[in-house]
């Protein structure tokens, strides 16, 4: 597969907010803090399910997949946004650009569908109680993870290929904060319309098929819960679910804003800030909801740092 062509540079040029020099501290100090928070709260949740026995099932090892995610999400870009920031000449390597922008096509795709097994997940779990453990077992659950994982570096192997071949003309200066397919696309020099088809194609695959398939498994669970007769039930079944529903919302929200509608229709600083909120907060906050919501993670937190600080002594 060719990734580069004739006029491909050696080196990108990342604008980002170049032409807003003001911007630059209030960014840094953003991007210091929610990558620290992100990095902080998702290692905590994988360690927690990790060690946790009580923690070992089908919804924390998906739980402990979207960690792994978040965490490889935003460090594929925030590293290097913090390096450009700190320095005059803002730029990546080509090699880099291609490296980002397939690891981080990669994770998205990946967590579009892992979102969409945790919501499968969930269904089977409060709509066939009796039958969840012999439909969500350990290899089932394995699968599908697997399935989410290889379909998202499938996607981004198909759609950087895309973006990449586009005739460039020596363009080099990409109007964001790192490498991704609209802000890529509107450096070609050719009529982008057809592979922008193609691209849209994909992208709906990746973003609405599954965002539709959660939204059948809630209206199943919604119909259940209120049949549930006891109000701790409904409240527990509610706050677990609420949880994931908070970050379906933001996280596909944002999503089919950036990649359901032609890069040339898209402001470029609303493009930028709505890659930022995608790519860099909802990672953050992801392990905030799900911890500060789900009682039983707060609850197995409090007996691993138990265990931690004993074992210490």
């Amino acid at each position: 597969m060719n990734w580069a062509n004739e006029s491909s540079p050696k080196e990108f040029i990342l604008l980002g907010f170049s032409d807003r020099p003001w911007l630059q501290m209030p960014l840094l100090v953003l991007l210091l803090i929610s990558y620290t928070i992100t990095i902080f709260g998702n290692v905590s949740i994988m360690m927690v399910c990790i060690l946790d026995p009580k923690l070992h099932t089908p919804m924390y090892f998906f739980l402990t997949n979207l960690s792994i995610l978040d965490l490889c999400y935003t460090t594929s870009t925030v590293p290097h946004m913090l390096i450009n920031i700190c320095r005059n000449k803002k730029t990546i390597s080509y090699g880099g650009c291609v490296a980002q922008l397939i690891i981080f096509l990669a994770l998205g795709a990946t967590e579009c569908l892992l979102l969409a097994v945790m919501s499968f997940d969930r269904y089977v779990a409060i709509c066939r109680p009796l039958h969840y453990v012999v439909i969500m077992n350990h290899w089932f659950c394995l699968r599908m993870v697997s399935f989410s994982w290889l379909i998202g570096f499938s996607n981004s192997v198909l759609q950087s290929s895309l973006t990449l071949n586009m005739p460039r003309c020596g363009h080099q200066e990409v109007d964001h904060f790192f490498c991704e397919v609209p802000a890529l696309l509107k450096l070609s020099c050719a009529d982008t319309k057809p592979i922008e088809a193609e691209l849209f194609f994909f992208s709906v695959l990746i973003l609405l098929i599954p965002v539709t398939l959660i939204l059948i498994s809630y209206g199943f669970i919604v119909q259940a819960v209120l049949r549930i007769r006891s109000a701790e039930g409904r409240k527990k079944a509610f706050g677990t679910c609420g949880s994931h529903m908070v970050v379906v919302s933001l996280f596909f929200g944002t999503g089919i804003y950036m990649y359901l509608q032609p890069p040339s229709s898209t402001s470029k600083d609303w493009g930028k800030m709505v890659s930022l909120f995608y790519g860099i907060i909802t990672p953050m906050l992801n392990p905030l909801i799900y911890s500060l919501r789900n009682k039983d993670m707060k609850e197995a937190f409090k007996r691993v740092m138990c265990i931690i600080f004993f074992y210490k002594k």
